[in-house]
């Protein structure tokens, strides 16, 4: 069965399993089997990581009840200005922070193990407040898009943003399929402002590579999430590509002797992760990262990607963030990202559904065959007629 058929199917039984959730409480079942007794109505969702804030802001941003950390520069104002609550660490930290806001449910995306359902266990004993656990890997983002709406009210939006999650997952899969394992280039994610900071395999930024087709040097440690490298390593891996994450290890790295001879710096192959107002690879490592996988694969596979990045940049904070980029903001957060300048319009490869955008601060519903408006790159694509209910899966050449 297809990840598309798969992802219809599951669609289906949530829509079933949750239909009497407007007219009182239901008992849903969350990613880490736990059966959990929701409100009837769920108004303010509290975010028990930047992962999940992420999640709710995309699909209902009025319900968001504040951030887990501290917001970066991009967001609307009014969104902006939510409070900041912290992570979800324990019991004894979320109570004041839940006695703040009121919340009627506790949401957290993340890899799931028995240890993270037993905090949320012992957080909504502690608190009362329901607590729901979801996996966000990126093969279940749409089924978790279409699950998460249904619980927020936002179905129909849900469906469009599961649409383009997973036209982005098969284009990409599509594409890796006609690639030899041998050709795949390797690939070293540097954090920190010194560069020896590393996601591994299984981490939210080795997910990212992965699902692009590139090795990860660091594989040889194997699975985790972040370890400290030395220089040496680095230069014994010799990358072929360097993901900088912060930008002043992006900015030294060209003069930093121990750097010079490894292959990436050589050949000018060092670019910045973009990361406003959300990360593309790892920060946080949730459904921003879908238009990381566009990118990532043009660096990996210039010569077999034909999309233009900047439309598609442009049509994606449109779309999931509410976000209208400018002229100045898309070549800030494209020229050190190394994408390309748009030479001609090229269709958007993001497909149109029929949901309202008006639940996002600033976005606007996209008009069947409409020119994107003055400054902004690419044409967007004929979408279906008006009575189509599903989003198309098409991406036009």
């Amino acid at each position: 069965m297809s990840l598309g058929m798969r992802a219809a199917l599951t669609a289906a039984l949530v829509v079933a399993g949750l239909g009497a959730l407007p007219a009182g409480a239901a008992e849903f079942t969350d990613s880490a089997g736990r059966i959990v007794t929701l409100p009837p109505a769920i108004n303010r969702v509290m975010p028990a990581s930047p992962t999940a804030e992420v999640l709710v802001y995309v699909l209902a941003p009025d319900k968001l009840a504040g951030w887990a950390r501290p917001p970066r520069p991009g967001l609307p104002a009014r969104y902006a200005r939510l409070p900041v609550l912290g992570q979800l660490a324990g019991p004894s930290a979320a109570a004041p922070a839940v006695a703040r806001v009121h919340p009627d449910l506790i949401l957290d995306a993340g890899t799931v193990t028995p240890e993270r359902a037993a905090l949320a266990d012992r957080i909504s004993q502690e608190t009362g407040v329901p607590y729901i656990l979801v996996d966000n890997s990126f093969d279940r983002t749409p089924t978790m898009l279409r699950t998460i709406g249904r619980l927020l009210g936002a179905a129909g939006r849900a469906d469009d943003l599961a649409g383009s999650a997973e036209h982005a997952i098969d284009a990409l899969r599509g594409r890796l399929l006609i690639q030899s394992a041998t050709d795949r280039p390797l690939v070293y994610y540097a954090r920190g402002a010194n560069g020896l900071e590393t996601g591994l395999p299984g981490s939210g930024a080795g997910a990212a590579i992965d699902a692009a087709g590139a090795i990860n040097v660091a594989r040889a440690f194997g699975t985790g999430e972040r370890i400290a490298v030395t220089p040496q390593q680095v230069q014994q891996w010799n990358p072929a590509v360097i993901i900088a994450e912060d930008p002043v290890f992006f900015r030294n790295v060209q003069r930093d002797p121990p750097w010079r001879g490894i292959a990436a710096v050589r050949d000018k192959k060092v670019y910045l992760e973009p990361s406003t107002p959300f990360g593309w690879i790892d920060d946080p490592p949730g459904i921003n990262r879908l238009i990381g996988l566009y990118w990532l694969s043009q660096l990996f596979y210039p010569a077999q990607t034909q999309d233009d990045l900047r439309g598609l940049m442009t049509d994606f904070y449109d779309k999931f963030y509410g976000i209208k980029l400018t002229d100045q903001q898309v070549e800030a957060i494209a020229k050190p990202a190394g994408i390309p300048p748009s030479d001609t319009p090229h269709l958007a490869a993001l497909p149109l559904g029929t949901a309202p955008l008006s639940s996002v601060p600033g976005a606007v519903p996209a008009v069947p065959g409409a020119v994107n408006e003055p400054g902004r790159r690419g044409v967007l694509p004929n979408a279906a007629p008006p009575v189509q209910t599903t989003p198309s899966y098409l991406m036009p050449k």
